[in-house]
């Protein structure tokens, strides 16, 4: 009977249940907030400090959190990895060197297969971040700084699954990688080096240089030239452009087509005949192949246009078009 009286239950009593939860984990995480102090920066500054790597363990529901932590870390561009507690006192101690710092977590504190591992790390002389929820238990006691993460109550239900705890738990590793990350000033480019495979590294690693058409890809006219030999570039290169430049190879401007529509609509068909100057815009913008081609993409958006030339000493060594940037995952 209750089992089905719970299947009837309305979306929106589903709904409140699942704002409850999401609601206990916030206050859950706030209060850890208001309760952390100077044990904060310590931890950050020991695991930045040390010359080898954040070994990061736990088991269960503990042990997934830590697998997460040591990938933020790891993407933060702090040393840093997994340590399965069951698996290391059986071989994979041998990858923990003194000069690793040492991060286990375990909400209880008694975890037997995370205890164990205290030992090891006194013996061989490395430190020991101790993250539970008991300050009593045996890992916040023999750590050399204990993390409390202790909650009032899980979230679920029936407030005995991990939840709160776990959230507390990912929530403090967030906070000590990011303090790390600032302490050793992290920049947006260095970010990126880590995550070259997916859209950040491509906004934050991509450069106009990488992009832009060059050599005989650019479509270039000489100023004199007639508006209909500059529409015959226009039309061979694909840029809907063309760069106009004097006798030096210097950039005068560029022609493209929509100025050809509006001189064509002014002059009709006696346009063509017309010098490429008399319809080309002078000021046109341009950009340098070191910068990011995000900011391409922006000069672009902002002064709705589609092209941009790409200078070095006042000569066009490129052009990129808007399509190239937004195949290339920018946007």
């Amino acid at each position: 009977m209750r089992v089905d009286m719970e299947k009837n239950m309305s979306d929106d009593e589903l709904i409140a249940i699942g704002r409850s939860i999401l609601c206990d984990e916030a206050r859950a995480i706030e209060a850890a907030s208001s309760r952390f102090g100077e044990e904060l920066a310590r931890a950050a500054r020991l695991i930045s400090s040390c010359s080898g790597r954040v070994v990061v363990s736990g088991l269960g529901k503990s042990g997934h959190v830590a697998r997460k932590i040591a990938a933020t870390f790891a993407s933060l561009g702090v040393p840093a990895f997994f340590l399965h507690a069951a698996e290391a006192s059986h071989g994979d101690l041998g990858m923990v060197r003194k000069e690793d710092v040492g991060l286990l977590i375990s909400n209880s504190g008694e975890t037997e297969e995370v205890i164990v591992l205290l030992p090891y790390f006194r013996r061989i002389g490395a430190s020991v971040i101790g993250m539970t929820g008991r300050p009593s238990s045996s890992l916040a006691r023999d750590s050399d700084i204990f993390l409390d993460t202790g909650v009032e109550r899980e979230a679920d239900p029936l407030g005995l699954a991990p939840t709160s705890s776990t959230s507390v738990q990912m929530a403090v590793g967030d906070a000590i990688a990011g303090i790390c990350a600032r302490i050793q000033g992290l920049s947006p480019e260095e970010y990126a080096v880590f995550h070259p495979g997916g859209t950040l590294g491509r906004r934050l690693l991509l450069r106009v240089s990488d992009l832009m058409g060059r050599g005989e890809a650019i479509p270039v006219t000489a100023i004199g030239s007639s508006v209909r030999e500059a529409l015959f570039v226009i039309t061979s290169k694909g840029y809907g452009a063309v760069v106009v430049v004097d006798g030096e190879g210097k950039l005068c401007g560029i022609f493209t087509d929509g100025d050809l529509r509006r001189l064509m609509e002014r002059n009709g068909i006696g346009a063509l005949d017309m010098p490429v100057e008399n319809g080309m815009t002078k000021s046109c913008l341009t950009i340098s192949r070191e910068k990011l081609a995000t900011e391409a993409v922006r000069v672009m958006e902002s002064s709705e246009i589609s092209v941009l030339v790409v200078t070095e000493d006042d000569s066009p060594v490129g052009i990129i078009h808007l399509h190239e940037l937004l195949r290339a995952g920018l946007s």
